[in-house]
């Protein structure tokens, strides 16, 4: 009797070019989505807030790592998209019946002044990490006490850092028009005839510039006089006598800092404790100038989270938390990196395409 002592290998079913296919994008998805959530993210300037430092139609990529990537929060949620499906205005692109314990993993080191941060706009009702993305400059962390006068910030009552390209609101007083070439080669993009002639925001440097033409009579920088009340200033409360251009002083609250709640610190962190700190809702409420938990008067608080205060560099063309507040630390996805790519969608390039600004490809944010 014969024995086959060697079993002949069973031959794979070769894929079909279908699966193939299917498996080849469900490993790049799998694998874009780590990279995104736990590395690195492209994101796109799609305001001047931070004009001249960062540029509408720029492309950038923000680190995730630097601060430590976010554990998800919203877990129903089709990958590779961030609120809405794609093509579509209204269409979410998650369902929020479940909501997990989010926290951060390690990462290089933690938010610092002057870092540009890309964090997830606080105000809006979306989840926490699918809340719109904004893009600012942090300017005080938790502990600093923040103050504007005349435009320029002080933490702790010495001059903050001012970044280069820091630009603002100036009037230009001129009996004739200028051109629009002029503006472009002085490298200024918003502009726009007033009552005195012209309206742009620009930088000290640039403004000294225009200040230097013959046909200019001269340029004036718009500002708030203090005491102006500016209505929609965070915090708004009555006795608050803020604006962009003076402001606090305000100390911003962190883990582990005390604050007695008297009427005056009641109105600046009341809106922050209620919305931010993990309370259930209606378990903590405002009435008037007194804070209530659960019915009881609160005299006060230790914040149990870190919180930061976040500028734009186009500081009289901002909204940021000198009109809605601090930044919670569980709303920050990243630090900006570096720009890989950046267009300019006012001018054109072969006819038809945005103008690429060449010079900004793969450069540095400072």
């Amino acid at each position: 009797m014969a024995f086959n002592l060697f079993k002949k290998k069973e031959q794979k079913k070769k894929k079909s070019a279908t699966r193939e296919w299917v498996d080849a994008i469900t490993f790049a998805v799998i694998a874009a989505t780590l990279i995104r959530w736990a590395f690195m993210e492209a994101f796109t300037i799609p305001t001047s807030s931070m004009e001249n430092s960062l540029l509408v139609g720029d492309f950038l990529f923000v680190s995730k790592i630097n601060y430590g990537p976010r554990t998800p929060k919203t877990p129903l949620q089709l990958p590779l998209t961030h609120q809405k499906l794609w093509g579509t205005q209204n269409t979410p692109s998650y369902l929020d019946w479940i909501q997990l314990p989010q926290y951060r993993l390690p990462g290089f080191g933690f938010v610092e002044r002057n870092d540009v941060v890309v964090f997830n706009y606080p105000k809006e009702d979306h989840p926490a990490d699918l809340k719109t993305h904004y893009i600012k400059r942090c300017v005080a962390v938790p502990g600093d006490i923040l103050e504007v006068k005349n435009n320029q910030v002080y933490v702790n009552g010495q001059e903050g850092e001012n970044p280069d390209l820091m630009q603002f609101s100036y009037s230009i007083f001129t009996k004739q028009s200028i051109r629009d070439r002029i503006f472009d080669d002085v490298g200024v993009s918003e502009y726009g005839r007033n009552n005195v002639g012209y309206g742009a925001y620009m930088s000290p440097k640039k403004a000294e510039k225009f200040r230097n033409f013959d046909f200019v009579e001269k340029v004036v920088r718009n500002e708030l006089p203090p005491g102006y009340i500016e209505p929609n200033v965070f915090p708004q409360s009555n006795g608050v006598t803020w604006n962009r251009d003076y402001y606090g002083p305000l100390k911003i609250p962190g883990e582990g800092i005390s604050f007695l709640l008297d009427s005056a610190n009641v109105a600046k962190y009341a809106s922050t404790i209620i919305d931010y700190e993990g309370f259930e809702k209606g378990e903590i409420k405002q009435e008037g100038n007194v804070l209530k938990l659960n019915g009881e008067v609160m005299k006060e608080y230790t914040f149990k989270n870190n919180y930061y205060f976040m500028m734009g560099d186009n500081r009289h063309n901002s909204l940021d938390s000198r009109y809605w507040g601090f930044v919670p630390a569980n709303h920050v996805v990243g630090e900006a990196s570096f720009i890989w790519m950046s267009l300019d969608y006012d001018k054109s390039f072969l006819g038809f395409l945005p103008r690429p600004r060449w010079g900004r490809f793969f450069s540095g944010i400072n």
